[in-house]
Order: structure tokens, then sequence, then C-alpha cells
């Protein structure tokens, strides 16, 4: 098949990164400034379409042939831009991106090329970033430039030419990535998946736009009356200030204090030193902190004229996994809502009325951060049935270790917490309910569970919040010993999984988990193959000696806090962290396509909930979409899969 690379420089007056790609192609002065491209190992060729030339016939033709691949770097920004103006469709289009994301680097086009160590004639261009704020976004008008708005090439021409040598650079670094990593194709099934990823972020979701601009108001006014609570309690002219803050509390408390941040603050209100000045005003420094206006301005920020948000998602944006990222409002770290009276809460937002939030909620910033799920509504005609799978994470850990019992608590009751505490203490589960004693042992049961399958100790339970919710840090090797006794299989888990990947790195051995779990070593890399068939991908894997000299496992990798490429170290526990999350991963891809297959409409999804668009009366139904997403794919026989949900006229979480 003939493949068509494809690099795109476009303006708009919206600003791509704060707004997303929809609304920025929407705009109504978008265009495309030019147009650059090759064919297989052509020449690379460039038309300068804000200058008045044309793209080809014959290329434009090929944009809407099935049997022409097309491919840029980023693909869904390419296609959608040019979608706006010829026939194309998604199913024919390959991005380069998350082929390089598949295959174990990550980040843009110059920090894979830097990463696969590119020679300089095939890296993008350092100029770039600069060139694209001159040509590509609105300018200030100023005297020196004669009050423009917009930068043209008659106002720099070298520049422009640079542009244009800049456009055909990359796909000259698109197409050398491509080569690269030709051995290793991203699977037919991910590429199906992509494309439903295209339709899931062009369709979006509705915004309550009512709702979102009472939100901010009301905001606006509480964080107004706040900060003049602060002003007349400290004397500081911008209370806001941690600086300015923190030597007050510490002026007026006696305190050394560090930080001002939810922990420290929450802290500090528990302790006896601060006098009711510096109490009241930390809780108001709590208060303002649990404002999350930032979704709600994010919102505002993205919506399409028709009302929806598109653009959500970011396919593969978990590199280590595979999962998906979250993009413009954050959808994966939304707060969970406690509220029973939402409807009224809403309404009450609508209509701002911020001295009725206050007497019936209390704390209005919390209110409106318990409310910002709800933004989100179907079309009119239509509700939502919003499915999740029912600990799908521990499902699957037990799955691949073989742990009977808790797969057989799965297949049953569900009740893992219970279950868990009984194993662990020796406690009929029937006994652990309230109004027993035992009862107290199910917390033990939930942290345990939350904190020690992937190899975790005491840290992981203090960090998951054990000594918050009462337990005593001497109490805390005692679970560890207990959870561990009492789940052999996925403790023999994690130490085969580290076994496999030592003999893989050391000797290039092959290996096969009785899960269908596989390690091989494969031209620096290894590759960890999943029972799905998709595989994760360690670039320049090696071992290195610790101070006891015990081999450890490295890897490179981008680094989560730095966001820069260097050797990342991981374990046994921390590989079976990815692989059950990345097979708990397909289990969703799966559902979604079997989903979209049988005609439901999926508006976005989260973790490991999906939610779908239903009309009202319809044949389709909650009921059903829970009953397909309970069906194990066909590579994971055995795995005892459960979901739940709700039907409701906005989106919510309890």
């Amino acid at each position: 098949m003939k493949t068509l690379s494809i690099d795109l420089e476009t303006y708009s007056s919206v600003k791509i990164q704060k707004s997303g790609l929809y609304r920025y192609v929407q705009s109504p002065d978008f265009e495309i400034l030019l147009f650059s491209w090759k064919y297989d190992d052509g020449p690379v060729q460039i038309a300068d379409l804000l200058q008045g030339e044309r793209i080809p016939y014959s290329v434009i033709l090929d944009l809407g042939n099935p049997d022409v691949k097309k491919t840029a770097f980023h693909a869904a920004f390419e296609y959608y831009c040019l979608s706006r103006y010829f026939a194309t469709s998604p199913d024919q289009w390959h991005c380069s991106m998350v082929h390089a994301w598949y295959c174990g680097y990550a980040g843009g086009l110059d920090a894979v090329g830097r990463a696969l160590d590119l020679p300089e004639d095939r890296r993008k261009m350092a100029e770039g970033k600069a060139l694209i704020r001159y040509f590509c976004t609105p300018c200030a008008p100023t005297k020196r430039n004669g009050g423009r708005r917009r930068n043209l090439p008659e106002h720099s021409p070298e520049k422009w030419e640079l542009f244009k040598e800049y456009c055909r650079q990359d796909v000259v670094t698109e197409r050398e990535i491509e080569k690269r990593l030709q051995g290793y194709p991203v699977p037919e099934q991910e590429h199906r998946l992509w494309v439903l990823d295209q339709k899931i972020n062009m369709g979006g979701v509705a915004l309550d736009m009512e709702f979102v601009n009472g939100a901010l108001a009301v905001s606006d006014h509480m964080t107004d009356a706040l900060s003049e609570q602060a002003r007349e309690i400290t004397g500081l002219d911008n209370p806001n200030s941690v600086a300015q803050l923190k030597q007050w509390v510490q002026d007026n408390a006696d305190l050394e204090v560090e930080s001002l941040d939810k922990q420290t603050v929450a802290e500090l209100l528990e302790a006896d030193g601060p006098n009711p000045d510096v109490k009241k005003m930390l809780k108001i420094r709590q208060e303002l902190s649990k404002t999350s206006v930032k979704k709600y301005e994010a919102m505002k920020a993205a919506v399409c004229d028709d009302g929806r948000v598109r653009g959500l998602l970011q396919f593969y944006g978990g590199q280590r996994t595979g999962r998906w990222a979250g993009r413009l409002v954050q959808i994966q770290n939304l707060p969970r809502n406690y509220i029973e009276s939402l409807d009224t809460a809403r309404e009450l937002v609508k209509k701002q009325k911020v001295e009725a939030l206050k007497t019936i909620y209390g704390n209005v910033p919390d209110t409106l951060s318990q409310l910002i799920r709800t933004a989100f509504v179907p079309r009119e005609g239509h509700r939502f049935a919003v499915a999740d799978f029912s600990a799908i994470e521990a499902r699957v850990l037990a799955w691949l270790a073989g742990e009977e019992w808790r797969l057989e608590v799965f297949r049953t009751h569900g009740r893992i917490y219970e279950a868990s505490a009984s194993a662990m203490f020796g406690v009929p589960v029937e006994k652990i309910c309230k109004g027993n004693p035992e009862y107290a042992l199910r917390a033990k049961g939930k942290i345990a569970e939350l904190a020690l399958g992937y190899q975790g100790a005491a840290g992981a339970l203090v960090q998951m919040g054990a000594l918050r919710m009462g337990l005593k840090e001497e109490d805390l090797p005692d679970i560890v010993r207990r959870w561990r006794a009492s789940n052999r299989r996925i403790q023999d888990f994690w130490y085969a999984v580290e076994r496999y990947a030592l003999d893989c790195i050391e000797t290039g051995a092959a290996a096969v988990l009785p899960c269908g779990v596989s390690f091989c070593r494969d031209a620096g890399r290894m590759m960890v193959q999943l029972p799905s068939g998709r595989r994760l991908s360690y670039v320049e894997p090696r071992l290195i000696p610790d101070e006891r000299n015990r081999k450890r496992i490295y890897y490179m990798g981008m680094d989560q806090k730095s966001h820069k490429w260097r050797l990342l170290p991981t374990y046994g526990g921390k590989l079976t962290e990815n692989i059950v999350q990345a097979v708990a991963r397909d289990c969703l891809a799966t559902a979604m396509m079997v989903l979209e297959s049988c005609g439901y409409q999926i508006c976005f999804h989260i973790h490991d909930e999906v939610v779908l668009e239903i009309l009202e009366g319809g044949e389709q139904s909650l009921e059903d979409a829970v009953r397909l997403m309970c069906q194990a794919p066909s590579w994971a026989a055995g795995l005892p899969l459960n979901a739940d949900g709700f039907e409701g006229d906005y989106y919510k979480k309890e």
C-alpha cells in the first residue's frame, strides 16, 4: 500500500493548548498555511497555501482513497484539519506518535527523535516553536509592527522561508521514526481502537453552560468574599500570596510552617497551638483551595459553538500501560460527589443563590467541587447510561495470579474487602458486617486491598491513608504480613514476573507465564506480551547492581515528574502493576468496541467507566450495556468481570 506522509502548519486565533483541537479548527479564522507531503521514499514537497499555491488534485484524491495510507506524527490533528475541507476518513490514517508511544517512547516529535537518536539532519528543527508563535498565532498590535494583529510572509520573508523548511523537515522526521519502528507495528485492533477514539473525541459531550456559568459566578463571589475576610483577619494586602501568608501564620501562631498545601493546613487545623484568628484564616485557605474553578474555566474555554466539548481523551496517553489520559478538563481526576440533593444544588448554582448554598451546604467551594461532574449532560431527548467495571484491577490480578479464593469471591458475592479481612484474620466473612464488632476488620481489609496488591509494604499503607483511618503505625507490618500470607499466589506472581524479566534482560531467554503473559528480548527492548496480544515495550533494559550487589532492573523512559527521558528503575511489583492495569485497559477497550458495534454512542470514558448517551424510550438500556461489559473477552476466559451503573440527566459519581 502506498503511504502518504503529511504535515500541516495552521493559523487560528483560538489557543489550542487552552481550548483544544476541535474549537481551534472550528474558529472562523482557522486556515491551513502550509501543506507538506511525501509519498513513500520520494521527495518532500510543499504547497504554500497562504501565498496562493494549491495542493495537487492527485493528492486531494488520495486523501480520500482507502488504498493510500495517510500518516502524520499527530494524525488526529492533521486528519481533523483536513476534514474541514476535504473528504477523508480516520480509518485511513495512522498516527506515528501513537506508534512511538506503543513502542515505549514518549513526548512530541522532537522528544521521540532524540530518544531514537536520529541524526541531526532528520530531527525536528529547533526553530519551530518561535516560528509557530510568529506565524500561527495572533500578535499584539504595537507601534513598531504598525498595529497589526497577525504576522504574514511579507512581514518577514526570511522567517517564512525558514518556516517552510521547518514544515518539510517534520515530514522527514516523521518518516524516519516510522522507518525505525516498522519492525514493531501497532496491532490492527489498536488501530481500530484509535479510529474509535477519534469518533468519541469528535462527538464529544454536551455541557450545561447555564450551570457552568453559574458555578463561575458563584466562585467569583465566594473568592471575593473569602479574600476580603482574609484581608480583615491578616491585614495583608494579598492574603492569597503563599509567602506572605506563611510568614503571617508563623508570626501569629509561633509555628515553623514549611508549606501551606492541603495536608499541612489540615494538620495545623487539628493542632492545639494556633489561636482563633489563625485557625479562621486557615479555614478560609482550606475553603479557597477546594474551589475547583479551573475545571469550570477549562470547560468554558473548550466548549464548541454547539455546546459540546470535544477532545477530552488522549489515546495511549498512559505510555507505560496504554491507558487513556485526560485533556483540557482532565476528566480522569474529577472529584466525587457526596451531596444527596444534587438537583437542588445544581439549580441554586444556576440561579447563583450564594446565600442559599451557604445555608444548605455550608462550604460553597467544596459544593462547587463536588458538582463538577454534573456539568456534563446528554443531548436533548437522551439520557446518560453510565456503566462501570467493579474492582477490575483486583479481578485481573487474581485471574493472572490464579488466586482461586479471590476468584471465587468475585464469582459470587464480590465483597472483597470483607473477604480479604476474613482471610487475613481468620474470621468468618458473615461476621464482618455492620453491627458486629468484627466489622472493624473491614477497614484493615480495605486498606490492604488498596495498598498491597503490587508488592507494597507499610509505606504503601501510610501513603494510602492508613494512619488517617486510625490505624497505628506499629500495626502496619502485621497487616502486610497477613495479607501476603493469605495471597501466596499473588506474591509468587510478583516474584515470577521479576525473575522472568531478569532472565529476559540478562540472557535473552523468552518465557511464558501460565496466565499467558510472555517476555522476550527484541533488538534492545524487553517486550511483555499481554493475553490480548498487545505488547508493552521497555526500551533499552539493563541490570544494575544495588549496594548489596543484587541485580536491579532499569529501562529508558519518560520520568513522570521531570518529564525527561532518562533511566528508570522497576521491579516485580511495579511490572505487575503495569501488566494488570494494561490488561484492565484492554478489557475496557474490548467492551467499548462491543458497545460501539451494538450501536451505543460513547460520549467519554474515565478509568474503568463508560458514559453512554441513550435515547429516551429507545431500545438501548443500561442493563444491556452492563451485560455487554460483563462478557469476558475471548482472550480472557475465566476472568470474572462485573459491572454496575446508573441512568441520569447528568453525570455523577457517588
